[in-house]
């Protein structure tokens, strides 16, 4: 399997860094993982972040682009004390900046995060309470997918429209009854919220490797759709 074999490629490459622990998170550690499709989401511990640190870190990941999957390999980088609301050194889009580790990924790292070295989250990373894990749910309704929705350049892309639908039907179950699902479950509940059928299906074979005509109208259906979705969704709980 690629995956597992771009992933000890990683890990031995990391291990002159030493580090304290290496989880994976999202569709990896959650079971709905689709080799070739998914991202391989990860959060690695380090003792520390020096500038030389940094710089090793570049050159293991330009290292790594030539390895099958490397592309969908995305690393946050952490220290045993860091907050993680901060933003921190993350390679993904082959590349490195800093981004901070959502309350999202945090709740799903205490819930079902994959260990693949070292300590377990729950011994480094602070819980996250409902109301943190809902009001960011809701900041990220509101403050970004909504205004994103009006940029109809935006969703003629694949992934602007299966990222804004499935991440609208967890949001929706996260904030109903607290707890996160996969993008399978997304997709399974996305048409008994009045999501268009024909875009739901077209998300489904793309993602599940499956054939079929392309949805021609699809960015304006998902636009339709979204748009005051997502305005009702806010208005209960914002």
């Amino acid at each position: 399997m690629q995956t597992d074999a771009l992933l000890d490629r990683f890990l031995a490459d990391l291990a002159p860094l030493a580090p304290v622990a290496v989880w994976a998170h999202g569709s990896l550690a959650g079971g709905d993982y689709q080799e070739g499709r998914s991202d391989l989401d990860l959060i690695a511990v380090l003792p520390s972040i020096t500038p030389r640190a940094v710089w090793r870190l570049a050159k293991l990941h330009a290292r790594l682009r030539a390895e099958p999957l490397s592309r969908q390999l995305h690393c946050t980088y952490l220290t045993p004390a860091a907050d993680a609301g901060r933003r921190h050194l993350t390679w993904a889009h082959e590349e490195l900046f800093k981004r901070p580790v959502s309350p999202v990924t945090r709740r799903e790292l205490h819930a079902f995060g994959r260990v693949l070295e070292g300590k377990p989250p729950a011994e480094l990373l602070a819980p996250v309470s409902d109301r943190e894990l809902a009001e960011f749910v809701i900041r990220d309704q509101r403050d970004f997918w909504r205004p994103a929705v009006d940029n109809a350049e935006l969703w003629t892309r694949d992934v602007w429209v299966d990222l804004g639908l499935l991440t609208f039907a967890r949001a929706s179950v996260t904030l109903w009854e607290g707890r996160l699902i996969s993008k399978r479950e997304a997709l399974e509940l996305l048409p008994r919220l009045g999501a268009p059928a024909e875009v739901v299906e077209d998300i489904r074979r793309r993602r599940y490797g499956e054939s079929g005509p392309a949805v021609a109208n699809r960015a304006a259906l998902t636009r339709g759709y979204l748009g005051p979705a997502i305005d009702e969704l806010v208005a209960v709980y914002d």
